[in-house]
């Protein structure tokens, strides 16, 4: 697999293509917010700066895919390796 292959399937989508999928729907990510009891929409468009597990899944059953299409590195799951805090020299001495 390329590298162009693997890193396009860890890239978000553009606020901006999100935001046009749903005006393709007919309605803007303001009505959308206001649809799903956000008076405010401006708490809505939080959802572009970081994650916002609640209006990713508004969001994403909205446009029918799972938030994790739309925004795959902020669901990657990490291995044990990467997630341990175990010094590596630590880590060699257990296993020897």
């Amino acid at each position: 697999m390329s590298k162009s292959k693997t890193r396009s399937n860890l890239e978000d989508w553009h606020r901006q293509d999100i935001a046009a999928e749903i005006r393709k729907r007919g309605i803007s990510v303001a009505e959308l917010a206001r649809r799903n009891g956000y008076s405010n929409p401006t708490t809505f468009y939080n959802v572009f700066k970081a994650p916002y597990p609640k209006v990713e899944r508004i969001v994403a059953d909205f446009l029918g895919v799972p938030p994790q299409k739309i925004w795959p590195t902020r669901y990657v799951r990490h291995t044990r390796t990467e997630c341990s805090t175990t010094p590596s020299s630590a880590q060699q001495s257990a296993v020897a």
